[in-house]
């Protein structure tokens, strides 16, 4: 029973990590440009980074919406086909 338990965590885990990342790379690479743009122009605007980080990871999130949704399905569909197991 604990097992199970540790092993519905364990893939509960791995999907969360899965699911965020394409738009924490997205994120980081966006991230870093800018960095390089603000350092070669010594451009120092805190929200400079912020607006195309959160364009970019919209993006990336509208795209990635149907291969997310599709793993969060198998993903539920798994554990309610565990619940049987777990009545005993």
């Amino acid at each position: 029973m604990e097992s199970q338990v540790l092993a519905i965590a364990m893939n509960a885990m791995k999907v969360t990590m899965i699911l965020s990342f394409p738009a924490l790379l997205v994120a980081m690479i966006i991230g870093l440009l800018i960095s390089i743009f603000q350092a070669t122009t010594q451009i120092n605007e805190m929200t400079l980074s912020f607006v195309p980080k959160l364009i970019g990871m919209a993006i990336v999130l509208l795209l990635t919406a149907p291969w997310a949704m599709n793993v969060l399905i198998d993903f539920t569909t798994k554990i309610l086909k565990m619940i049987p197991g777990f009545v005993q």
